[in-house]
């Protein structure tokens, strides 16, 4: 605990489902978070995010939070003027595969833009460590599976994806030229799931993207029934397969991502999953299961993008990083119930219950 006193650790996006949860795992490993988010995709409690509110009390701390833009570049200089940073967790950045395919430009602008004014602020700094929040999009459809991270990335299906890709060259570049610097790009595959103490996790705003929360909202009654996009895959019951991960088992991929920064690592690339997929229709099994109520579903033409099946080989950060997913399927839908059952309409029932 007392290595990690006083190291100051820069989280973008803080507010949001993952670097909420991420932000829990730090103070709960003794480093000290401060956090900025411009609330895309965090929901507001008078001056700071719900999230970060609800976190506080219940760990009985208190987190620094500005509100802040990654294209407001003189807000950036401002608090790294403030701050002596160890390091930067960046997960700050727009995250809807179809919206990136109708809104391009919005997305290459608010992801590629806000990252290199990020990196420029470290390098003005000294600034050199930085765990990037990418994603499995990057490897495109699939060559093989399980995929590793030596399947060839690059071929992506969508612009999101291809911001994540364009995002790691820029941090890969980076470290080529300057040696000092030291990156961990992580590659998520699902995260779902809930933080055990149901006072956080996922609450998209408008209608989820993602599977999970939507089928918690049809099981809550926020919604009538789920849409399964594409029955006729060539998956075992024809609906598409992914890899789900825990976030609370994601979130410590990060603490062990900071810790492996000590070791002048470069730039590494890690997947972070569980290596074991599972269908839209088993997913729901897990639902219904988890929440003692019938899920009800139809069937609805496959969506341009996605691809058939996606599941990765998480072994190289185990052997690297000394990580690896705790958490199973019946786990993640647990705790997301417990979330969901807790909060209804997510964090916009305000205090405490």
């Amino acid at each position: 605990m007392a290595l990690n006193m006083g190291q100051k650790i820069l989280v973008t996006g803080g507010g949001g489902y993952i670097g909420s949860h991420c932000v829990v795992e730090l103070l709960e490993a003794g480093y000290d978070p401060v956090v900025i988010d411009n609330f895309s995709n965090a929901v507001r409690e008078g001056d700071v995010p719900e999230s970060l509110r609800r976190i506080e009390k219940f760990l009985n701390t208190q987190i620094e939070f500005h509100e802040l833009d990654l294209l407001d570049k003189p807000g950036l200089e401002k608090i790294f003027k403030k701050h002596s940073f160890y390091a930067v967790m960046h997960f700050a950045g727009l995250k809807a595969v179809g919206e990136s395919v109708e809104q391009p430009l919005r997305y290459y602008r608010v992801n590629l833009t806000g990252t290199i004014n990020l990196l420029e602020v470290m390098q003005s700094h000294g600034v050199r460590n930085l765990v990037f929040s990418s994603s499995a999009t990057v490897y495109g459809d699939p060559q093989k599976l399980p995929i590793d991270e030596q399947h060839p990335a690059g071929g992506c299906t969508n612009p999101y994806g291809k911001t994540k890709y364009f995002i790691e060259e820029i941090i890969r570049d980076q470290c080529t030229a300057e040696k000092d610097w030291n990156a961990v790009l992580l590659r998520y595959f699902n995260p779902i799931g809930a933080h055990i103490s149901g006072q956080i996790g996922e609450d998209p705003q408008g209608i989820p993207n993602n599977l999970l929360p939507y089928v918690a909202q049809v099981a809550v009654g926020r919604r009538k029934h789920l849409n399964v996009f594409g029955n006729d895959y060539s998956t075992p019951d024809g609906t598409g397969v992914r890899d789900y991960i825990h976030v609370v088992d994601l979130a410590k991929g990060h603490i062990a991502a900071i810790r492996n920064l000590k070791d002048s690592c470069g730039c590494k690339v890690y997947n972070l999953g569980t290596g074991t997929g599972y269908s839209v229709l088993q997913m729901v099994n897990a639902m219904e299961k988890a929440s003692g109520r019938k899920i009800a579903y139809q069937i609805a033409p496959r969506r341009s993008g996605d691809v058939a099946s996606c599941f990765g080989d998480p072994t190289l950060a185990e052997k690297e990083m000394g990580w690896k997913a705790e958490y199973g399927l019946e786990r993640m839908c647990e705790d997301l119930w417990r979330w969901q059952s807790k909060n209804p309409t997510g964090f916009s029932n305000g205090a405490l219950p």
